[in-house]
C-alpha cells in the first residue's frame, strides 16, 4: 500500500514539474541570464519528497549512496558528507591539527601555503585556526597560483599548501606534490569549483591529502546547501569524521550503538573507566552533517554529472570561439598544461590601456540581463574582514590586482540553452561595435 502511494505522488510530482516547464520560456533582453544556478528535472524532486516521507531527518540511506557513488566517481576511498563547501574546508584544515597526527600536526602559528586572490572560505579555515597564510601571487590567463614560487616562499614554519582550482581550471599538480613531498607538507585541494575537472587524465580532488567540494546551487551539482571531504587516508578519514560530528571519537552511524564492541569497557582521559564512548571528544569539533534530504537530491544530480561536465566544456568552447577576435582587448582564459577543466565560468580580463574599463562592459552586459561576476573576493588582503588578519606576504600581489581591477566572469553551467548562448555572443558584438 506504501509503494502504491509513493509511486502516486511520483507520478504527481513529474505532472507538477512538466506545467513548470512549460510555462518557462526565454525572451532575448527580458528574461536574465545568470551565471550559474540550478539544472534539475522530477528525479531531484522525487528523490527529496521521497526522503522526507521517509522523515529520516538526518543523514540517512541517501547520505550513505551519495558517499558511497561520489567516492566511486572520482576514484577516492572515502567521501564524507558535510553541509557546505565552507564546512568542508573548515574540516580539512581543522583535522590537521589532531593531536593523532603526531608530528605531522598543524600547530598555531605554522604556516599555509595559498593565494589571496579567490573565495574567502579558502582563507578563513585557516585563520580559523590560528595558522598563518602565506600569499602567493597568480599567473595570468589561468589565475592560478603561481606555483614555481612555491618552493621559494617555504620556511621552516611552512606545513600545507592549500589551493583551490580556479574556475575548474587545475593548478600545476605535478610541481606542487614534488615540492609537498620534498618538504613534508600537506597538500589540500579545495575543489570546489573544479568538480570533474582532470589533470593528465586524472580528476581533480584526488591528488591531494584531502579534498572539498561543494553542492551550493551554481556549482556542478547541487543538493542546494551541503559539501563533502574527500581522502584516501584512513586516519583522515577518522579526524574528519570527528570533527565534523561534534568531536566525538566513537564512529558509529546515526541509530547504531556499540560498532566498535567496546562501548563500555575504554578509558579514555580523566573519565572513569567504561564511561559511554559515544560521548567521548577526543576533538573540539562541530555539529557540521548533512540531512538525508539533501543527500537525495544529490545522488539524482550525480547521476547527471556526467552531461553537465560535458555541457561546460560546450559552453566554454563556444564563448572562446566567439571572443578571440577580441583579444586585442581582452585576455582569455587558458587551460593549464594537460588539463581538461570543468569549467565553473568563463574568465575574462579588460587589457590595462583598452579603451574601455571591466565596469564599462559589465554595466553594458548587466543592463542586457546579462549577469556577471568578479573573481570572488579579488585580493583578499584588502577586504575588511581582514585588515588585522595575520598573514605574510611572498613576492608581490601584482597580478592578483589586475584581476581584482580588471578581470570579470560570465556562466557556462548546463542551464544556458543554445538561444542563451545567441543572445550572449550578439550583446557582446554589440558593445565592441561601438568601441
Amino acid at each position: 500500500m506504501e509503494r502504491k502511494i509513493r509511486n502516486k505522488i511520483h507520478t504527481y510530482i513529474k505532472d507538477l514539474y512538466s506545467l513548470r516547464v512549460s510555462k518557462e520560456k526565454f525572451i532575448c533582453g527580458k528574461t536574465r541570464i545568470n551565471y550559474a544556478g540550478r539544472v534539475y528535472d522530477e528525479k531531484e524532486i522525487f528523490n527529496l519528497v521521497d526522503a522526507s516521507l521517509d522523515f529520516w531527518l538526518t543523514a540517512g540511506r541517501y547520505a550513505g549512496e551519495f558517499e558511497e557513488k561520489m567516492a566511486k566517481f572520482l576514484g577516492v576511498k572515502s567521501c564524507l558528507l558535510t553541509n557546505s563547501g565552507s564546512s568542508a574546508n573548515l574540516l580539512a584544515i581543522s583535522a590537521l591539527t589532531s593531536p593523532l597526527l603526531k608530528d605531522r600536526q598543524l600547530q598555531a602559528g605554522d604556516e599555509v601555503v595559498t593565494t589571496a586572490c579567490g573565495f574567502p572560505t579558502t582563507l578563513n579555515p585557516i585563520l580559523q585556526n590560528k595558522l598563518v597564510p602565506v600569499f602567493i601571487d597568480v599567473e595570468m590567463g589561468t589565475y592560478n597560483i603561481r606555483a614555481e614560487l612555491i618552493e621559494k616562499a617555504i620556511t621552516k614554519e611552512t606545513k600545507a599548501i592549500f589551493i583551490s582550482h580556479t574556475l575548474g581550471n587545475p593548478v600545476d599538480i605535478d610541481l606542487i606534490l614534488r615540492i609537498a613531498k620534498k618538504h613534508k607538507l600537506w597538500f589540500i585541494e579545495d575543489n570546489c569549483d573544479a568538480l570533474g575537472s582532470k589533470y593528465k587524465g586524472q580528476y581533480t580532488g584526488t591528488f591531494g591529502d584531502i579534498s572539498t567540494c561543494s553542492f551550493y546551487p551554481p556549482h556542478h551539482i547541487t543538493m542546494g546547501e551541503g559539501g563533502a571531504v574527500l581522502t584516501d587516508n584512513p586516519l583522515l578519514r577518522r579526524i574528519i569524521m570527528s570533527f565534523r560530528d561534534w568531536g566525538r571519537d566513537c564512529w558509529c552511524e546515526s541509530g547504531h550503538d556499540n560498532t566498535c564492541k567496546k562501548r563500555f569497557s575504554q578509558k579514555f582521559g580523566d573519565l572513569p573507566y567504561g564511561y559511554d564512548h559515544k560521548y567521548i571528544y577526543s576533538h573540539i569539533g562541530y555539529n557540521l552533517r548533512v540531512t538525508d534530504m539533501q543527500a537525495a537530491v544529490g545522488c539524482a544530480q550525480l547521476e547527471k554529472l556526467p552531461g553537465f561536465i560535458k555541457a561546460r566544456k560546450k559552453n566554454f568552447a563556444f564563448f572562446m570561439k566567439h571572443f578571440r577576435k577580441y583579444d586585442k582587448y581582452l585576455i582569455l582564459p587558458e587551460a593549464a598544461v594537460g588539463s581538461g577543466p570543468s569549467w565553473f565560468g568563463f574568465p575574462i580580463l579588460v587589457k590595462e590601456g583598452a579603451p574601455f574599463t571591466r565596469n564599462d562592459i559589465v554595466n553594458y552586459l548587466e543592463a542586457n540581463k546579462i549577469a556577471t561576476r568578479m573573481l570572488f573576493g579579488g585580493n583578499l588582503t584588502k577586504q575588511p574582514a581582514y585588515k588585522n588578519a595575520k598573514y605574510r606576504i611572498f613576492g608581490d600581489l601584482k597580478n592578483t590586482d589586475l584581476v581584482m581591477n580588471n578581470l570579470f566572469w560570465i556562466g557556462v553551467y548546463p542551464g544556458l540553452n543554445h538561444l542563451m548562448l545567441g543572445y550572449m555572443k550578439d550583446t557582446f558584438k554589440g558593445f565592441f561595435s561601438k568601441i
